[in-house]
């Protein structure tokens, strides 16, 4: 993936007062929060890319590794449906991490032809490590931020994730 390197000053947060930004119904688009969105995301994958890429891997990996680590014993299914990816890529990845060992599969307990995921202790390790990456951002994005936003700012993750998507977390309101 190519990178777009902007000058330091061309991303500056707005100087317009927090009640002249578009935000409601039919208001102009809210560009300067997409931007910021996309930042965010670009930073909070960033390390981890580069971590995953010195093993041959990529977001992909990094997705399984995490949500198999976090729901052992995940059926494919449930996985393909967590992920929104083509049964082909989900394939191509999952043999990569089972080869390598970082994923195993079971067969069910009472459908033996279904596979049910788990996260091998190497594999917990990366997915821990990756993760903790990640908590370290965002443990100091909110150390900047008044007491009790976490509760605001995952109300606002949640609300931007499609409720109605298959896989979507409990709670999301989308």
């Amino acid at each position: 993936m190519t990178a777009i390197n902007f000058p330091s000053d061309a991303i500056r947060p707005s100087e317009k007062p927090e009640a002249e930004h578009p935000g409601g119904s039919g208001g102009e688009l809210d560009l300067e929060l997409i931007e910021l969105l996309f930042f965010a995301y670009r930073d909070f994958v960033g390390e981890a890319d580069h971590i995953l890429e010195s093993i041959g891997y990529g977001r992909a990996h990094h997705r399984v590794v995490y949500f198999v680590m976090r729901n052992p014993g995940l059926r494919v299914s449930d996985l393909l449906d967590i992920l929104q990816i083509t049964k082909q890529s989900l394939g191509r990845v999952l043999k990569q991490l089972v080869d390598d060992g970082y994923i195993e599969q079971r067969p069910g307990p009472v459908d033996r032809r279904e596979r049910l995921l788990y996260a091998s202790e190497k594999g917990e390790q990366l997915a821990n490590d990756l993760s903790a990456r990640q908590h370290v951002r965002i443990v100091k994005a909110l150390a900047t931020l008044p007491p009790g936003s976490r509760a605001t700012v995952r109300d606002f993750l949640s609300n931007m994730i499609d409720a109605r998507a298959p896989g979507a977390p409990a709670g999301s309101e989308g």
